[in-house]
């Protein structure tokens, strides 16, 4: 959990908020197409846990919140300009609306999807 120190008190975040947040702001991202898991055992442990929260892992640290986004990315757009917008847009999110430090966001690309588009182009 992060925890801020306040004049009036303790502000705690919960490591799902902060996932939930991180989530949101990877949908946005240009390229992006769907979220991953890290392995198929993570896969089988995720059934149970659906929602926001998929492909996204937070660990607190020292130094502020770890953040590891597991993607899948459109096929043709350049993976590393989409991975640097992941990790703005998920360190912006987090700094502005919750308010915590961020120490690290890692961009996990699991998969590469290849559209309708892109499959008539090779044909």
């Amino acid at each position: 959990m992060s925890v801020q120190e306040e004049e009036l008190g303790r502000i705690k975040v919960s490591p799902s908020v902060i996932a939930s947040l991180a989530a949101e702001a990877v949908k946005e991202c240009y390229g992006v197409v769907g979220m991953s898991r890290r392995n198929l055992l993570d896969e089988l442990a995720g059934s149970l846990q659906r929602g926001a929260r998929r492909g996204i892992d937070v660990t607190i640290g020292d130094q502020g919140v770890i953040v590891d986004v597991f993607v899948v990315v459109e096929y043709g757009i350049r993976i590393t300009e989409v991975a640097n917008s992941v990790m703005r847009r998920v360190y912006f999110t987090l700094t502005s609306k919750a308010g915590v430090p961020v120490a690290a966001v890692n961009v996990h690309v699991q998969e590469l999807r290849v559209g309708d588009d892109a499959a008539r182009k090779s044909s």
